[in-house]
């Protein structure tokens, strides 16, 4: 009977033997290109399991019916990936031991290789629901179908392509979330509920109305303590309404889609500001989760730019993109936009509207 070691579980045979580069070759390569190599497939392997941990927290979450117990499961895997992004970026200090000159030394071997053909990074952010049109075009063209284009030619390519093919068929986190949010009571009604509709419309102009109150107060105490620096006050009190309407009543967002889209937010609102509800508090701790992860990705994406213009400045990147200009531009996403977009309109407890029929979100006797 085979004795099971150590590197035998690990398979360290196959793994240590990863870091040849394109030449196959340890020994081919130039001084400082092996720990290139390295950081890299450190990244990439913190990916795979960062995919792992959000679709097991989709899968609980896209459940038809979503027990509160299997909520707590959804922000165990959450906070794995948050703490792995949290890792990843203290990876860049070990990316900036390299030099500039040690770097330009073998960067020119790239070409045309990019760390946004990284397709378990695009996999990531497609499983998390970034939508195509979001995206910023990659060096004037598509960026999914400039790595559709790779894959041809490219020996690891088709099968990287139907990754993100397969991904594109998935349901998304967000699509998960939103289908769960949906279904949220709000002031004690559901979806299927016969008055529903009318019920978070109560709900939403209550909410806007207690906002006017609470600003009209405010702007009140700060135009009489700021006396001659108060240019603009008035009207961004009114430009914040006029933002809060829109946001709560879903202006923004096409006809066909506005009413559903409406009782999303509106269950986005409802679990933030009662959070202190027994059967409110773990809800408010996921989307709490969701925010946190997605922050932390932001935090990756800006110090990514900064590693790379650390060493290498603003040269054009090695796939054809504009460098660190398109990286800080990629900061600026934003998936759950709606879960950050609230927070602009959070109201203190003593000022939410009153609660109504709070028995149904206390715990089962």
């Amino acid at each position: 009977m085979a004795t099971n070691t150590y590197w035998d579980y690990l398979k360290l045979d196959r793994l240590l033997a990863l870091q040849g580069g394109i030449e196959g070759d340890e020994t081919a390569l130039m001084p400082d290109e092996q720990h290139f190599i390295i950081v890299h497939q450190a990244f990439e392997l913190w990916f795979k399991l960062s995919l792992r941990e959000l679709r097991l927290a989709r899968d609980h979450l896209a459940e038809p019916r979503v027990p509160e117990e299997k909520i707590p499961y959804v922000v165990h895997h959450l906070r794995r990936v948050t703490t792995i992004l949290e890792l990843a970026v203290d990876q860049f200090k070990v990316m900036e031991t390299l030099t500039p000159q040690d770097f330009l030394a073998f960067r020119d071997k790239l070409i045309p290789a990019s760390g946004f053909q990284s397709f378990q990074m695009r996999e990531l952010e497609i499983l998390l629901g970034l939508e195509d049109a979001a995206r910023l075009d990659y060096g004037g063209t598509d960026p999914l179908e400039h790595l559709k284009s790779l894959a041809v030619d490219s020996p690891g390519g088709k099968l990287a392509w139907q990754r993100i093919t397969d991904a594109r068929q998935e349901t998304s986190l967000k699509a998960a979330l939103e289908e769960w949010l949906y279904r949220t009571p709000v002031q004690g009604s559901s979806p299927e509920d016969a008055n529903d509709a009318q019920a978070v419309d109560n709900f939403l102009e209550d909410y806007f109305r207690k906002m006017q109150q609470l600003n009209a107060s405010k702007k009140e105490r700060m135009l009489e303590a700021l006396g001659k620096i108060t240019d603009g006050i008035e009207r961004q009190f009114a430009d914040g309404e006029a933002y809060a309407r829109r946001f709560l009543l879903a202006e923004d967002v096409p006809e066909p889609e506005r009413s559903r889209a409406k009782r999303v937010r509106a269950g986005v609102l409802f679990v933030e500001s009662y959070r202190e509800l027994p059967l409110l508090a773990w809800p408010r701790l996921l989307l709490d989760t969701v925010v946190e992860a997605e922050e932390q990705l932001v935090i990756w994406r800006s110090r990514h730019a900064r590693m790379v213009e650390r060493i290498i400045g603003r040269r054009i990147g090695t796939g054809g993109s504009s460098g660190v200009d398109y990286l800080d531009r990629t900061a600026r996403y934003r998936i759950f936009t709606d879960l950050w977009a609230v927070r602009t309109i959070l109201l203190p407890r003593d000022s939410l509207p009153e609660l109504r029929q709070p028995e149904a979100y206390g715990f089962a006797r």
